[in-house]
């Protein structure tokens, strides 16, 4: 017997023109999906030349990111990165330790 699992993904977009100079949009999305284990989200918003958002994900590793990030004219793009949680790996082996043969 199969189980089916779907994933769910919830989008809204808004956009707004207001002026050729002036740009406005409002945007956000998840996506939790149990089987496959991916887990995000990501929103956003705009208002002239000033940029605002967040996203979130679930690292491979089991850790957690948060990203918050804003852009403007006078500061250019600045990025928070927070990451909660401890890292594994799948043999307890960093990959910093793995031999490479080239």
């Amino acid at each position: 017997m199969f189980k089916t699992i779907i994933a769910l993904v919830a989008c809204l977009v808004v956009i707004v023109a207001a002026g050729e100079d002036h740009a406005q949009y409002k945007f956000e999305y998840g996506v939790k999906d149990g089987h496959t284990h991916d887990h995000k989200s990501q929103w956003e918003h705009r208002d002239g030349d000033v940029v605002k958002g967040q996203y979130t994900l679930d690292e491979a590793d089991g850790t957690h990111r948060v990203v918050d990030y804003s852009s403007d004219h006078h500061n250019g793009f600045q990025a928070h990165v927070q990451r909660s949680g401890h890292a594994h790996h799948p043999h307890g082996e960093s990959y910093a330790n793995v031999n490479q043969h080239y």
